[in-house]
């Protein structure tokens, strides 16, 4: 199988070794000079439902793993999804490049808050909030 070409210059799959995520995207993903990950996707046919548009449950997958990555604080730490609330705003269509991006609203020592958006050429496409359980790393 060959390596898909990142849509942007400077982004590479996020997590290349993880099945659901390569057969649902892939992913694309930058870190930003602030810190701030940045997930993009070219809408591809098999993306999208048979009206052509993104399909809602590929957002949702996409914005669960920019989620994950904002909650992270070491690349190898452990978390699980207590609660992914969403709201679509509007239709990707094939071909478009689909973005990403999240932020941490509040975090405690096992739970975390974030809100993130997912957007298409400037246009909202969904708005969404999740809780993340977080789980230390063992000594």
């Amino acid at each position: 199988m060959t390596t898909p070409k990142p849509p942007l210059d400077g982004y590479t799959i996020y997590d290349p070794v993880d099945p659901f995520e390569m057969r649902a995207g892939p992913f694309f993903w930058k870190r930003r000079d602030d810190g701030s990950h940045h997930f993009v996707l070219e809408a591809a046919d098999y993306h999208c439902n048979r009206q052509g548009v993104v399909h809602g449950g590929l957002m949702l997958t996409m914005i669960d793993l920019t989620f994950a990555a904002t909650a992270k604080e070491t690349p190898d730490q452990r978390l699980v999804t207590i609660s992914l609330s969403s709201e679509f705003v509007s239709a990707g269509r094939i071909g478009h490049l689909i973005e990403a991006e999240a932020e941490v609203v509040r975090r405690t020592n096992t739970l975390c808050f974030l809100r993130g958006q997912i957007t298409s050429g400037g246009e909202t496409l969904l708005n969404s909030s999740c809780i993340y359980r977080l789980f230390r790393s063992r000594p």
